[in-house]
């Protein structure tokens, strides 16, 4: 015969020993209240935090975890500031590499840029420019501050501004054989100093053009030679691209024509890398004179 109490003593034994869900999701980015909840849990539903030992054990254990959470963000933010600093200079480096991409990216299909004649002339000009040379203007000369001169093989001519209204009264005028000189009576000279070669003084002639310039012709001496500048001390052209009007060419005797059609092929010639007229007949005279003498060895001569 059973007795009630005991049946109720092994009841409340069953009801203690069930065992309890613990329900809690681990956030990674906040570990420590989730062992926050355990812990709640574990000292909600069991006698284990009644010892002081577990209690230090459980703080020390939290305490640490806490240390490290905190040493891992430090070093993240540390990683983060260089990161940020990189990403802009890279961000820049790669802005001017893709300008230096798009720039030699021009090229035509043939592997080299196309350039038209205004760049070509500004690569020219240029050129002159590294040499100290500059390139003529239209008329073989040169366009100064204070006045400009163009050029021809006899002569040379040469406008220089003056105040409106000028009287030629008023005008100075001195051409010497080697020197030139001119300005208004009681100023400075506007253009003064030795010329670049001699020139024939009875042959010069200036006139006052509209009361504001003065115009000055100069004959040459030499008309087989192109100036390089006007006055002394002045820029120098490059007579290599000085270019004489064909027309003007029917207008001189056999002989000079003659003579500038041959510097103009010689410098043509020059500007191609190719021999002058001069060197071109030495060529021939050796080729006559070896054909004349087969029996001599020339394979070790020098012939300058």
């Amino acid at each position: 015969m059973a007795i009630l109490s005991d049946y109720e003593e092994e009841e409340q034994k069953q009801t203690e020993s069930v065992k309890k869900p613990f329900n809690a999701v681990l956030d990674s980015s906040d570990p420590l209240r989730f062992l926050q909840t355990a812990f709640e849990f574990v000292a909600r539903e069991t006698d284990l935090f009644k010892k002081d030992s577990v209690i230090k054990d459980v703080n020390g254990l939290v305490r640490s975890v806490k240390e490290k959470l905190d040493a891992d963000e430090r070093k993240r933010k540390e990683k983060a500031v260089p990161a940020a600093n990189n990403g802009g200079a890279s961000a820049k480096t790669e802005n001017k590499r893709a300008k230096e991409d798009s720039s030699s990216s021009a090229p035509s299909q043939s592997g080299s840029a196309v350039k038209e004649p205004a760049d070509q002339k500004m690569e020219e000009a240029s050129d002159g420019d590294k040499k100290g040379l500059r390139a003529p203007n239209k008329g073989n000369g040169l366009d100064m501050e204070n006045y400009s001169w163009v050029q021809s093989l006899q002569e040379v001519n040469v406008t220089i501004p003056v105040p409106p209204g000028t009287k030629s009264r008023f005008i100075l005028c001195e051409v010497k054989k080697n020197h030139l000189k001119v300005g208004l009576k009681g100023q400075p000279p506007i253009l003064e100093g030795e010329l670049y070669k001699s020139v024939k003084v009875d042959d010069c002639f200036w006139s006052l053009e509209d009361q504001k310039a003065v115009a000055l012709l100069l004959t040459k001496q030499d008309q087989m030679e192109w100036w390089k500048f006007l006055i002394k001390g002045e820029p120098e052209i490059d007579t290599q691209k000085v270019e004489p009007e064909n027309s003007k060419l029917a207008d001189l005797d056999p002989e000079t024509r003659s003579t500038v059609e041959k510097m103009m092929f010689d410098q043509r010639q020059k500007q191609m890398g190719k021999p002058t007229s001069d060197e071109m007949q030495k060529q021939d005279i050796l080729k006559k004179f070896m054909a004349e003498h087969p029996e001599m060895d020339f394979s070790r001569a020098k012939i300058n």
